[in-house]
């Protein structure tokens, strides 16, 4: 499950360097990305061979749904995106990289929720594997909208939730984005969960819960009585 992500400026014009996207829109870091809200990803158009940048709405809506509606598709599942009928298609077709710098996880304890950052290890910039869709409105109007997928967990992540992103990296972006990759079966090399020895977690405040708060103390240390003690060695955050 991913619900709530960090994405810093640098990071973001790193990744679009790396993927020869010269001239990035202007983007500010966030630091309490939620679903419904606009993000930016990167992907390859059936228009253009090139990789490009968009904004889309984080909450899929399929192409063929008769409304928008309805609740949002913030997360497709690896082990059935082949064949779902609201993935399968964009599986094939329409697959997008959203850039990250971590993502939030939280632990349930007692009527509690502990939230934990997840980081690449050495502060790395990474990728969600995405999906996105446009779906057309009566009136003529569009939305264009994308979903993560997730999997199993890894040994980090098992003991705080039993979902986590599927991730991506600098050595898979470019696989991801090819449109000569179609088969489920040569994607599903790309959806593996990364070894928890390449994964950091930390704790933070409590802060960040609230999905209206937003800047830099979103990423502040969990304090002495959220048992910070329990939460490993402090991560470089690229403030």
């Amino acid at each position: 499950m991913c619900t709530r992500y960090v994405l810093l400026r640098q990071h973001y014009l790193d990744i679009l360097a790396r993927l020869g996207i010269a001239a990035p829109p202007e983007f500010e870091s966030r630091y309490n990305i939620a679903p419904n809200t606009t993000i930016p990803v990167i992907r390859r158009t059936p228009q253009s061979a090139a990789n490009e940048t968009a904004l889309l709405r984080w909450g899929l809506v399929p192409s063929w749904a008769k409304t928008a509606d309805g609740p949002p598709l913030v997360n497709a599942r690896a082990d059935t995106v082949a064949t779902k009928p609201s993935f399968r298609d964009a599986l094939r077709t329409r697959r997008c990289v959203i850039p990250a710098s971590g993502f939030y996880e939280w632990e349930t304890i007692g009527r509690a929720k502990k939230p934990w950052l997840f980081r690449l290890g050495a502060d790395y910039p990474f990728g969600f594997a995405g999906l996105w869709d446009t779906w057309h409105a009566p009136d003529g109007t569009t939305r264009e909208s994308c979903a993560f997928i997730t999997g199993e967990p890894n040994d980090l992540m098992r003991p705080i939730h039993n979902r986590m992103p599927v991730i991506l990296t600098a050595a898979t972006f470019e696989a991801w984005l090819d449109p000569a990759l179609s088969e489920p079966a040569q994607l599903a090399p790309l959806l593996g969960i990364p070894p928890a020895d390449t994964v950091t977690k930390f704790a933070v405040s409590t802060y960040v819960s609230n999905v209206r708060h937003e800047g830099p103390a979103c990423l502040a240390p969990a304090s002495a009585d959220q048992d910070a003690a329990d939460s490993g060695p402090q991560l470089s955050l690229g403030i």
